[in-house]
């Protein structure tokens, strides 16, 4: 699957020096970056083009792409490129951390996961789960496990490249089916037929953190620089707070 791609332009006319910058991002960024990105362009007039993807997908594009001037991504992929110099470590800021969200169709009952206990029983009566072949789906498959459920469940769970699919096979769904992606994900979809039911309970949920970088070499470094500190300012973290993510 190609990474999906993102453009943010003026509505407005651009002063002639406002600079295109690139951004690869982690997909679960998306629905905070989205609007921030907008936010700076309406403020700045620099434009932000973003470019989302899977960590195999940004690690391939930043092998092979000189063009870009920001890397969004997890610890492991971010710290990867620190050590081998090619992001900026002083040009390095952290948006916030998602946790696992539990989706259903809108117009079905919540499932009971406030506790384990109740989770365990909610997964196992459902008709069907609906989870990703990685990010949090890799973290799901271990945890059911965990819990004793996981060869119980296989012969109804229904595994997608992206939490997109996951939650467009959710919202045509038919039954009692659960589906889980990243908080912000989950309410990036809930004008489509999707609820967010809540979170994993406490004892079983697992958070992600998403840092931000300037790229070594970046074509647009001196914007690029501002973009990253505005992701720190106050109405950037609203923004992110605001589409699930905790700072």
């Amino acid at each position: 699957m190609r990474p999906a791609t993102l453009l943010l332009l003026c509505a407005f006319p651009v002063a002639a020096s406002a600079a295109d910058i690139r951004v690869l991002s982690a997909a679960a960024v998306a629905p905070g970056l989205a609007k921030v990105a907008d936010q700076f362009r309406r403020e700045t007039g620099n434009r932000v083009r973003i470019q989302l993807g899977t960590t195999p997908q940004l690690e391939r594009r930043l092998s092979v792409d000189d063009t870009i001037d920001i890397l969004i991504a997890a610890p492991g992929l971010m710290n990867d490129q620190l050590r081998r110099n090619k992001v900026e470590p002083e040009k390095h800021v952290f948006i916030g951390r998602v946790g696992i969200g539990v989706a259903v169709r809108s117009g079905t009952p919540d499932p009971d996961i406030a506790t384990l206990e109740g989770f365990k029983r909610s997964v196992t009566t459902a008709d069907a789960i609906v989870y990703t072949d990685a990010g949090s789906g890799l973290y799901l498959d271990k945890l059911l496990d965990l819990l004793g459920i996981g060869e119980q469940l296989k012969t109804k769970t229904f595994r997608y490249a992206s939490a997109t699919q996951v939650l467009e096979h959710l919202a045509g769904g038919k039954g009692v089916e659960i589906g889980f992606a990243t908080i912000p994900e989950i309410r990036l979809a809930e004008d489509k037929g999707i609820r967010l039911a809540g979170p994993l309970p406490d004892q079983i949920q697992s958070t992600t953190t998403y840092s931000a970088a300037v790229v070594s070499d970046a074509p647009e470094a001196e914007v690029a620089e501002k973009f990253v500190q505005y992701l720190d300012t106050p109405t950037a973290r609203a923004l992110f707070a605001a589409a699930g993510f905790d700072n």
